[in-house]
């Protein structure tokens, strides 16, 4: 399934789009500081670095000291945003999140790049596949994902709008752009992009334009889907996926991460409560990734466009079963 005949190809990653946001917000706010560790060519944190090199500070490859030093300025007032690899932040330096910046529930927003296998060619330790599992899980923290670099743009942003502690997970690598810029990407909120009758698929960053492949080539064959961007993971946007799901009839979860306490546990604990429907939640079933190209493992984790569209054809059969 070729996407670049459907979508527009961007021209930069998300990590290059909100960090180019973070320069400009150091215009903004004269007390505004960034914290990096050591790989700011790569989250592109050089760029405000270099605009405001005494607001800047490389701590080296030491996340839990690079978290604690950020808490310790946020401590004072200031709004700080804390950048590196999402799965040295998330781990390495989990316990300096949770008490350190979350049970203060300080300012502290984390730049998080390549989240899930978008780090295809970096091999399973610096693919994090578990991080919306580890920060969703805290207290105070507020999780988001966004899609393209309008949406990276937008939800840096919302992060600084919003008080205490913010996780972005951003990615690797360009894909493609599908937000206009007067959209708004509020906390807690989420975007229709396709309005369909027979199938919800709930998905976030990359794997929204896998959805988009997966429900265009679905209407092909009789199936009418929606989908949905959950950009805002916790607090998720419980309303809108309520009403999909009673008017669907069905939801599909297609996530890159564990298929643990991600996207999919969240929706399904809430829909069991709420709403009982067919589901399904696609991502890494209790495995760790592996090196390679992009395209093929997000196929062999399960949640490429060919594996929605085979999963989608199950769950609306065994819909139209149960009726």
């Amino acid at each position: 399934m070729n996407l670049k005949e459907l979508l527009t190809p961007s021209g930069k990653p998300t990590r290059q789009a909100f960090s180019e946001r973070m320069a400009e917000f150091g215009k903004i706010d004269k007390e505004f500081a960034v914290f990096e560790a050591d790989i700011g060519y790569s989250t592109f944190s050089y760029l405000f670095g270099e605009a405001f090199p005494e607001r800047y500070f490389n701590m080296g490859i030491a996340e839990q000291n690079e978290m604690a030093a950020a808490a310790g300025m946020a401590s004072t007032g200031r709004t700080v945003v804390v950048c590196g690899y999402g799965v040295f932040l998330t781990m390495r330096a989990l316990e300096t999140v949770r008490s350190f910046v979350c049970y203060p529930n300080l300012n502290v927003k984390i730049l998080s790049s390549h989240g899930g296998i978008t780090a295809a060619v970096d091999g399973a330790t610096h693919q994090a596949t578990e991080d919306i599992a580890f920060m969703s899980t805290l207290p105070n923290m507020k999780v988001q994902c966004p899609a393209d670099p309008v949406a990276a743009v937008k939800l840096f942003d919302t992060a600084i709008l919003t008080p205490g502690p913010v996780f972005t997970r951003l990615m690797r690598d360009s894909l493609f752009d599908i937000y206009d810029n007067k959209i708004d990407f509020p906390m807690g909120g989420s975007h229709v992009l396709r309005e369909g009758k027979d199938l919800t698929i709930l998905t976030y960053g990359d794997v929204v334009f896998q959805a988009l492949g997966a429900a265009e080539f679905l209407e092909k064959k009789g199936v009418d889907v929606e989908v949905i961007d959950c950009y805002s993971i916790k607090p998720l946007d419980i309303v809108t996926v309520l009403e999909s799901a009673k008017k669907t009839g069905c939801v599909l979860v297609a996530e890159n991460h564990q298929r643990r306490n991600g996207l999919g546990y969240e929706v399904a604990r809430f829909l069991l409560g709420e709403y009982p429907v067919p589901f399904e939640n696609l991502g890494l079933d209790d495995t760790f990734g592996e090196s390679g190209d992009y395209p093929s493992l997000i196929h062999k984790y399960g949640f490429s466009a060919e594996c929605i569209v085979e999963s989608s054809e199950r769950l609306v059969y065994k819909k139209l079963k149960s009726t």
